[in-house]
C-alpha cells in the first residue's frame, strides 16, 4: 500500500507504545510505594478486602493497647492492696498480743492501740490516694452504684461485676427458696419431775460441741434448768453453741441448744457422759444437728449459699449478698434493688460489644467500709477497732475485734485474688490472642496489598524493553511513508 494520509503501522506502534508506557508507569509506582494496590483501579476487590483488614488491624492494635492499660491499672491497684494487707496482718498481731491481758500492762495496751489507730488511718489514706493517671482506684470510684437496697433484708451487698449493655440499670431480684437454719437440739419437757419443777433429776455431765470447740459441763442433781442454760451460754464463745428455755421464763418447758452461726458449717453436738442422767438421753431430740445454708435465686438464677450469704456469678452479673436473719427465713417475699451505674469497664476486643468487654467493681477499702462483719445483729467495720470504737482494745472485745480483722484480711485477699485472676486468666490470654491475630491479619493484608519486588522488577524490565522497542518501531513506521517519493522519480 502506498498511501500517505493514513499510516496504520504508526498508529499500531503508538498504541503499543502507550500501553508499554502505562505498564512501565505502574511498575515504577509500585516499586516506589511498595504497594501493589495504590488506587481502586489496581484491584477493586483486593482494595475492599485490604481496607477491611486494615480496619481490623487498627482495632486489634488498640485492643492490645487497652489490654496493656487494663493490666497496668490492675497491677497498680493490687500493689496498693498489698500494702493494706501488710498493715492488716500487723493489726491482727497487735490484737492477739493485747488479748494476752495477763502479761500485757496498761501502757503496752495503750501503745498497741496507738499503732492500730495509725495503721487504720494509713489504710484509709491509701484508699483515698491510690490512683492511676488521675483515676482513683480504691476510694469507691470504681464501685457500682445501687439504688433502693432494702437494708432490712440485705445487710451487705457486693457488686463484683455487672454488664449493662444498652440498659440504663440492672434490676437485682432476690427470692429465698429455702430458709437458712442454725443447728438445733431440743431437750423435751415431757419427762417426769423436771417438767413440774424445772430441775435436773440426777447429776449430769454434758459434752457440748460446736464449730468453735468442745466443753464439758458438770451439774448436780436438783440444779435448775436455768443453771444449765447459763453455764452453756457462758462458754458460747468457745463452743459456738448457745442455750435457751423452750418457753422463756418457763423452767419446765425444756431446753434448746442452738449454734450461734447459720449454715452447713455450723453444728451442735450434745452428749451425756457417764452413767448418771439417763433421763437426758431419753428426752433429747437428737445428739447432733447441722445447720443449713440459705437457698435463693437471684434474677431467676440459683445462687450459691453459705450460711446467710449468697453469691451469683454470671457474665452479666457477679454479686455477693449478706442476708439479714429475718429475710433469710422469709420464703414468701422477694426483694429487689437496682444497679444504676459505676464499675470499671475495659474494652479488650476489637469490636464494641459486651462479649469483648470486662466489667468489675472495686469497693472502697477505707476503714469505715472494710471488714463488714455481722455481730450482734449489726455490721461492724475495721474502724470499730480505733480508739473509742466498739472493738477497741480498751473495750476488751478481743473476739469481736479478731473477727472483724479476719474479715478485713479475707476481703482484701479475695479482692487481690479476683484482680489477679482477671489479669492472669482474662487480660494476658486476651493480649496473646490479639497479638497472634494481628500477626496473621497483617500477613494476609500484606499478601493482598504489598508489592512483590521480584515480580515488579521483572515486569519493569520487560516494560522498559517494550518501550525502547516500541519507540524504535514507531520511528520506522513514521519513516516508511517517505519511500513513496521514489515513485515520483
Amino acid at each position: 500500500m502506498a498511501r500517505i494520509n493514513t499510516n496504520i503501522s504508526s498508529m499500531i506502534a503508538q498504541s503499543s507504545l502507550n500501553r508499554s508506557y502505562r505498564d512501565l508507569d505502574i511498575r515504577l509506582e509500585r516499586l516506589s510505594t511498595g504497594l501493589r494496590i495504590n488506587r481502586g483501579a489496581d484491584d477493586p476487590a483486593g482494595l475492599i478486602t485490604s481496607e477491611r483488614l486494615r480496619s481490623e488491624m487498627a482495632s486489634i492494635t488498640k485492643a492490645v493497647s487497652n489490654s496493656e492499660r487494663a493490666g497496668s491499672v490492675i497491677a497498680t491497684t493490687e500493689g496498693s492492696l498489698s500494702e493494706i494487707s501488710e498493715m492488716l496482718n500487723s493489726i491482727k498481731g497487735l490484737v492477739i498480743e493485747a488479748a494476752n491481758t495477763g502479761g500485757v500492762s496498761q501502757e503496752e495496751l495503750e501503745a498497741n492501740q496507738l499503732q492500730i489507730d495509725s495503721a487504720i488511718d494509713a489504710i484509709t489514706r491509701i484508699s483515698n490516694t491510690a490512683s492511676f493517671a488521675g483515676l482513683q482506684l480504691l476510694n469507691g470510684t470504681l464501685d457500682y452504684l445501687t439504688s433502693g437496697v432494702p437494708t432490712s433484708a440485705l445487710a451487705n451487698t457486693k457488686i463484683l461485676g455487672a454488664s449493662f449493655g444498652n440498659a440504663p440499670n440492672i434490676p437485682v431480684n432476690v427470692q429465698v427458696l429455702g430458709s437458712a437454719q442454725t443447728a438445733e437440739i431440743t431437750l423435751t419437757a415431757d419427762y417426769p419431775g423436771a417438767v413440774n419443777d424445772g430441775t435436773l433429776l440426777s447429776s449430769l455431765t454434758l459434752e457440748i460441741s460446736g464449730k468453735d470447740g468442745v466443753q464439758v459441763l458438770q451439774f448436780v442433781s436438783g440444779q435448775s434448768i436455768q443453771t444449765v442454760v447459763d453455764a452453756v451460754n457462758r462458754l458460747k464463745d468457745s463452743t459456738g453453741v448457745e442455750a435457751s428455755l423452750v418457753s422463756a421464763g418457763n423452767l419446765s418447758s425444756g431446753m434448746v441448744f442452738t449454734s450461734i452461726e447459720y449454715g452447713s458449717g455450723a453444728f451442735v453436738s450434745v452428749k451425756k457422759i457417764g452413767d448418771s442422767g439417763e433421763f437426758f438421753d431419753t428426752r433429747i431430740s437428737d445428739q447432733r444437728d447441722t445447720g443449713r445454708d440459705v437457698t435463693a435465686v437471684v434474677n431467676g438464677i440459683l445462687a450459691t449459699g453459705k450460711g446467710l450469704e449468697i453469691a451469683v456469678k454470671t457474665p452479666a452479673l457477679n454479686v455477693e449478698l449478706l442476708l439479714t436473719e429475718a429475710f433469710a427465713q422469709d420464703t414468701a417475699n422477694s426483694k429487689i434493688f437496682y444497679i444504676t451505674g459505676g464499675g470499671a469497664q475495659f474494652q479488650l476486643g476489637p469490636n464494641v460489644n459486651v462479649n469483648q468487654q470486662i466489667n468489675f467493681g472495686v469497693r472502697s477499702v477505707a476503714a469505715s467500709r472494710l471488714g463488714a462483719t455481722y455481730l450482734d445483729n449489726e455490721l461492724q467495720y475495721l474502724n470499730s477497732l480505733q480508739t473509742g470504737g466498739t472493738n477497741s482494745l480498751s473495750s476488751g472485745n478481743f473476739l469481736a475485734a479478731s473477727k472483724v480483722i479476719d474479715s478485713s484480711i479475707d476481703e482484701v485477699a479475695v479482692l487481690r485474688g479476683q484482680l489477679g485472676a482477671i489479669e492472669r486468666n482474662t487480660i494476658q490470654p486476651n493480649m496473646r490472642s490479639l497479638q497472634v491475630a494481628l500477626e496473621n491479619i497483617t500477613a494476609s493484608e500484606s499478601k493482598i496489598r504489598d508489592a512483590d519486588f521480584a515480580v515488579e522488577t521483572s515486569k519493569m524490565t520487560r516494560a522498559q524493553i517494550l518501550v525502547q522497542a516500541g519507540t524504535a518501531v514507531l520511528a520506522t513506521a513514521n519513516s516508511t511513508a517517505q519511500s513513496v517519493l521514489q515513485l515520483l522519480g
